[in-house]
Order: C-alpha cells, then structure tokens, then sequence
C-alpha cells in the first residue's frame, strides 16, 4: 500500500537539495562563503603514549573507494557485507575476511549495504534501489522517489531507504513491490549527510535532516512519534542546521540519538518520552552498548556517557578537529577513526590513549560495526578492516 503523508512541489524540492549540497562544501570545507583562507581550526597532531592494550588486526579486505559518499558495513548472518561506488557488493566471512562472493551491481552506487543475511541492498544512482539474495543473485531492482545517500536497511521482510527528499519508503523484500511512502518536512538547508535508520520487529527508528527522530509503524509507515533530538536556532540558516547524525542506537527499551548543533539523548520506544538528553554537537553520530553512549563530538572530543542517566563519565578532547567517525566499544577500549585513516583506542576507564594503529591513510567517517569478538572499520578507500583488542 502507497501512503503519502505530504506533498511538495518539485521546485522547494530541487531547492532544497541545491541548498543541501551547497551546506556540505561549506561545512565540510572549514571554511567561509566568501574566503578561501585556510582552515580556521587544523587538525591537532597526534600525541605520544605509551602502548598498553594489544590490539590485532584479524583480517583487512579492499572493496572499493566510496568517492564523495559514505559507505557502511553491516553484520548479518555470520557475514560482513560491504560495497563500494564503483558498484561493488561483497560477503565477507566475519571470521577471516575471505570473499564469500562478490558482484557488481552494474552500475555507481551511492549508498550500502543493509542486510539480514537473506537480503542484501545498496542503491545506484539516481535512486535505483537494488536487492540481492544470500548468494549474490539479483533479486529485483525499485526506484527510490529521488537520490539516496544513507544506507537501506533490511529487516522484517522490508528494505527501507530515505531519500534526500526526505522521503521513507518501504519496499518488499521479496519483490520490491512498494509497500508505503512517508513524507517528512525538509528543512531548507541540510548537512548533506547520511543519517540512518534502524529496525525491530515492529517500528523504523528513522534519522532526519531538522533535528527530528521518527518512529515509523513497520506494516503501513504510520507515525508512532516523533521527537526533537536538536531544535534549529540561530538567525541563519547555516546556524539553524540541526540534522540527527550517523545511525540511531537501539536498545531493549530505548533509542539513542545525536544531532548536529543540538543534543544527544535516550528516548523511550514505546512512547518517544525523553529519558535524558543534554547540549551536544556531533557530524557522524554515536554508538552504545549496555551501559554506555559514544560519540564525537564536532571538535574532535570523544566522550563517554551513561546510558541510563546521560552523566559524562570522560572525554578525551586531544583529536581535536581530526574529523572522527562514531566511537565504539571494543573489548576493554573503544576505538575511533580519523580523517588520516587512524583507529584510536582509548580506554574506558577514564578516556586515555591506550593504543594507535593506521589503515590505509584514508578517511574513516562512517560508523563501525561489532562484528563477533571483532570491530570492523571501512575507509574512504575502500579498505574493510576487522580489530580486535586484547
């Protein structure tokens, strides 16, 4: 069944994407509409320590650059899948990164992977959402309502995907059939990002530009809630961009999110009260396990939450401005990669360093995934690498 919450016209549409684009080279860049001076904030050089956790790279896999997007691995089904923009989908052996197989969607891809382990999605350009089974075979091809940067997701016999029209539309896993479109409001400048989504069995815990956490009903799109992670303030747009960041988390009872000049927060999934939130700032988004919330904030400074309360247990603000992925808990530590493709891990205990390895010299900007006993970090490069931390 197709639903349409709202309608807008194709010109505030392509006006808004214009914007959108335009918000991305100048945030991104560092620097102002009108200069072309240097960096106003360089990124900190790496501090010495003394190595204390022994950390093993388990296995490393190259699966193709990710050129202007942003390209996530996901774990399903004892698999690590991967793609890269030159159309590249892979199935990873989480165990020691052998290729289970790998294919070519046949065309550029702007947004993977999601998957269950049944059903494997990535989307190409122009909003072709593509989908494939357990073994590599096309399955079907869907056409999204316009481009689509954040990775589908996969799961209750649905792939979703939001396009940067800010539309949510789900498609049947099976045959692509679409099941229902929602549209929400677009703001008139947006980071141009990937926010994500994430699944149980009955609600979308959807990421949108304007600050907005939404719940969506799995069987029509339906709302469940909706509730403010960051109002827009300021007396300019660029000011007023307050878009949710990164992947949402979710536990048995809540969902954590991080917004982009707002805050960071857990909220009930029943209902979408707030259980905490606090003033926070953050461009790639959070992580979180039983006990803790992660993530970097958009200075460089990575800080430890409770998860029940929302006290700030530590944050380690010596990788100022190097541009981090999420943070995410590895064992004894919890690691973070840099725009020079350096995972950091810090210790949990109180924040500081207590290992460095490096990647391939590429940016690592998207969230990792636990994978096993392993995290698995996918550079700008296309490198897929799997860590442990002893």
């Amino acid at each position: 069944m197709r639903r349409e919450s709202q309608v807008v016209s194709k010109r505030a549409a392509s006006l808004a994407i214009k914007l959108s684009a335009l918000a991305a080279v100048t945030l991104l860049s560092g620097c102002s509409l009108f200069s072309s001076k240097k960096e106003v904030n360089p990124p900190a050089a790496l501090v010495e320590f003394k190595q204390t956790l022994r950390t093993q790279t388990i296995w490393t896999a190259s699966v193709g650059k990710a050129g202007v997007f942003q390209f996530s691995p996901v774990f399903a089904g004892g698999s690590v899948f991967a793609a890269g923009t030159d159309g590249a989908v892979v199935r990873l052996n989480a165990s020691n990164g052998q290729t289970v197989w790998r294919v070519n969607a046949g065309s550029s891809l702007t947004a993977g992977v999601g998957s269950d382990g049944n059903v494997v999605a990535v989307v190409g350009e122009k909003g072709v959402v593509q989908a494939f089974d357990g073994n590599g075979k096309s399955l079907w091809k869907a056409q999204a309502p316009s481009e689509v940067l954040s990775a589908p997701v996969v799961g209750s016999g649905l792939v979703l995907v939001r396009s940067i029209d800010n539309r949510v539309t789900a498609f049947d896993a099976d045959n692509g059939t679409r099941r229902w479109t929602v549209l929400r409001p677009l703001p008139a400048l947006t980071l141009r990002t990937a926010p994500g989504i994430v699944l149980d069995s009955q609600t979308a815990y959807v990421a949108l530009p304007g600050g907005r956490l939404s719940a969506l009903a799995l069987n029509n799109g339906g709302p469940r809630w909706e509730v403010a992670v960051g109002d827009p303030k300021g007396t300019t747009e660029l000011e007023r961009i307050a878009d949710v960041s990164g992947v949402p988390g979710l536990g048995v009872r809540d969902v954590c999110a991080v917004a982009y000049q707002g805050r960071i927060g857990c909220f009930d999934i029943a209902n979408g009260n707030v259980r905490w939130a606090k003033d926070f700032s953050s461009e790639s988004g959070l992580t979180l396990d039983d006990r803790f919330v992660f993530s970097a904030d958009d200075k460089g400074g990575v800080t430890e939450f409770a998860r029940d309360s929302g006290a700030a247990l530590w944050r380690n603000g010596k990788l100022a401005y190097r541009r981090l992925s999420p943070p995410i808990a590895v064992g004894k530590a919890v690691a973070v990669g840099d725009y020079q493709g350096y995972i950091h891990f810090l210790s949990r205990d109180d924040g500081s360093f207590v290992a460095r390895t490096s990647t391939d010299g590429s940016p690592i900007q998207v969230t990792p995934i636990v994978a096993g006993q392993a995290v698995v970090f996918q550079t700008q490069a296309g490198t897929v690498v799997a860590l442990a931390a002893e």
